[in-house]
């Protein structure tokens, strides 16, 4: 006996292939939607990442910029008192040069020959004023101060010869140009 299927299996082949089309589809559709879902969340999360890296990188900037004008003012008061110690160094070594220089000067002085009556300093000019017996003590005591240590250069601006109490004396004026940084 034969045995005719009459149902349509090529159409529920059809059928069934169509439904396996329709889920494999579907599936695929789903699992792209994931996908784009999924970098979408990851850009997301990562672009938020970066702006508060971004916020955070700005505020320690700001706290850094500060600091740096912490630290620019702190040079400045840095340099100024560097200045201000400049200067009292400088008043410190310089505070006992004049009475150096006097004590000098009192020794370079002929002994009972001659005689200062007015010592006058302009920037670093010392003017000498003063009188002695002769011509020849004058030119020592000339000679004397050249040698000196605190001075450059020495000049006689005036001698003349003037009577005192009957004595005749020579009135001198000298100058002298002190150096620098004694």
């Amino acid at each position: 006996m034969i045995k005719i299927n009459l149902l349509p299996y090529r159409e529920k082949e059809k059928k069934e292939n169509l439904q396996h089309q329709i889920i494999i589809l579907s599936g695929a559709l789903v699992l792209f939607l994931l996908i784009i879902l999924f970098v979408h969340f990851y850009f997301s999360m990562s672009i938020s990442g970066m702006e508060t890296k971004i916020q955070e990188a700005d505020a320690r900037l700001i706290v850094l910029n500060k600091k740096v004008g912490d630290i620019e003012g702190f040079k400045r008061d840095k340099r100024e008192l560097e200045q201000k110690l400049g200067v009292i160094n400088s008043l410190e070594t310089n505070r006992l040069f004049p009475v150096r220089m006097l004590d000098e000067l009192n020794l370079l002085v002929p002994a009972k020959e001659a005689w200062l009556e007015k010592i006058t300093q302009t920037g670093q000019e010392l003017r000498i004023e003063g009188m002695a017996r002769d011509n020849g003590t004058v030119a020592r005591f000339m000679k004397s101060m050249e040698k000196a240590g605190f001075f450059q250069s020495v000049e006689l601006v005036v001698s003349r010869e003037k009577e005192l109490a009957g004595v005749k004396l020579q009135q001198f004026i000298m100058t002298g140009v002190m150096k620098k940084g004694i």
